[in-house]
């Protein structure tokens, strides 16, 4: 059986519907779209789709099979919009559909050349993670709005403050800037204590600039 991919598409707010509309006239099924806040503040963080303005961030799983034909229907709508977004892939190892959960080979993939980097830390401080992760070169990144499940009673148990409201930052580095950047994230103060966020990497492939 073949696998499924993962693809997301940056994308000003609000065309992400449009990419969406794109994308399943080329063989998708649906998909969900997030709005977050781009961080970016050079040109070349523009380029990458990632100004200061509002973002939509759009995922859709995709049979593997048809990845190429989707990603190229999204390319080449947006062929003559200026530095418009990115659009990146990510292996889906089952996926779960309406009772049924669908398993198949994970499709060998040629080495990617950028990470994401996402970082989860109390509301407040993404812009505190971004301005680090600038110094060790990140262009830019984008800010998602998120709620932590833990209880009011895991405070007390683990003596860890639960601040519920939570910053999620994605952040698209090259391989080699991945670590440099991990750890002035890490090296902030608000992230100093227990329990205060966490940072995960994943592969990127088929990063593709939107637009002209």
């Amino acid at each position: 059986m073949n696998g499924f991919t993962l693809i997301t598409s940056i994308v000003p707010h609000p065309d992400g519907e449009q990419i969406c509309q794109t994308a399943n006239k080329a063989g998708a099924a649906g998909g969900t779209i997030l709005m977050g806040t781009g961080t970016a503040t050079s040109f070349l963080a523009a380029a990458l789709g990632l100004g200061d303005t509002q973002k939509d961030i759009v995922y859709q799983i995709v049979p593997s099979q048809i990845k190429s034909q989707i990603i190229d229907s999204i390319r080449e709508s947006c062929l003559n919009r200026k530095h418009y977004g990115i659009l990146f892939t990510t292996t889906v190892s089952s996926f779960t559909k309406t009772a049924s959960t669908l398993k198949g080979d994970i499709p060998m993939e040629k080495a990617s050349t950028h990470k994401i980097i996402t970082v989860i830390l109390n509301k407040g401080f993404a812009y505190d993670a971004m301005a680090a992760a600038r110094k060790a070169g990140a262009a830019g990144g984008t800010i998602l709005g998120g709620k932590g499940t833990a209880k009011e009673d895991d405070a007390k148990f683990f003596g860890v403050p639960i601040v519920p409201e939570k910053d999620i930052l994605l952040i698209l580095a090259e391989n080699e800037k991945t670590d440099s950047i991990i750890n002035q994230i890490k090296s902030l103060s608000c992230l100093s204590e227990k329990g205060s966020g966490i940072i995960y990497t994943s592969d990127a492939a088929d990063f593709t600039l939107l637009g002209k």
